[in-house]
């Protein structure tokens, strides 16, 4: 094979990757603003739950503990570093453990953890973090939703920690939590270039029967249907 055939296959290769890359793009800027309508199951809306982005990841954020549900029992205040008991939210978001390990803010990106993210070459995690207080703004939004929706959005989430033989979440041991009120988890999945953790925040959303992107990579394409 000479050095001419070498060079063709290699750009055209090189026009492939970028091509997947430039579609890739156009659909996670187009793809969200098909909307995922609302669904009125009739029920009071009642139970308030909260969108929440660092800018990087998205979070569910929902009270620690209401009629339905205990979040304290299953992610115990001890996982974190502070210890303390009397917060009264939990962010939970799901996504790449490498990334999320590795990247708290995008300034943190390493080109070798962005690659193992986007192929499908690394395990996923939960991550969770207690807050005293939740306030509506650009990066946070509330949402009000019935019994019956709250109940399958804690179903959905739960769906998503990995377990042990005793069935309990299985914490991850690091040092690369973000504060003294977050914790890691094992979970079930694989993120991709695909399925993000923006994705998984998003269809936690139509879980519950609320407002979401039909599709979404990023989280602005969950929240420009919350503007």
């Amino acid at each position: 094979m000479t050095v001419k055939v070498v060079l063709l296959y290699t750009f055209k290769i090189l026009g492939v990757i970028l091509g997947i890359v430039i579609l890739y793009i156009i659909l996670g800027l187009l793809v969200p603003f098909i909307s995922v309508s609302a669904k009125d199951d009739g029920q009071k809306k009642e139970f308030p739950i909260y969108i929440y982005t660092n800018g990087v990841h998205t979070d569910i954020v929902m009270p620690v503990r209401n009629a339905l549900q205990d979040w304290s029992l299953k992610i115990p205040f001890n996982d974190t570093r502070s210890k303390r008991t009397d917060y009264n939210y939990i962010g939970i978001g799901w996504g790449d453990k490498g990334f999320y390990l590795d990247t708290p803010t995008w300034a943190d990106l390493k080109f070798s953890t962005a690659v193992k993210a986007a192929f499908w070459l690394s395990d996923s995690a939960m991550h969770c973090t207690y807050y005293t207080t939740m306030k509506e703004g650009d990066d946070c939004k509330m949402i009000l939703i019935s019994r019956s929706q709250y109940k399958d959005l804690v179903k959905f989430v739960e769906n998503k920690f990995d377990r042990d033989l005793k069935g309990n979440f299985i914490l991850i041991p690091t040092d690369a939590v973000y504060g003294d009120n977050d914790a890691f988890y094992d979970a079930k999945g694989t993120y991709s270039f695909l399925y993000t953790c923006n994705t998984w925040t998003n269809d936690a959303l139509k879980a519950a029967g609320q407002k979401a992107a039909l599709w979404t990579p990023s989280d602005f394409g969950i929240f420009q249907h919350y503007k």
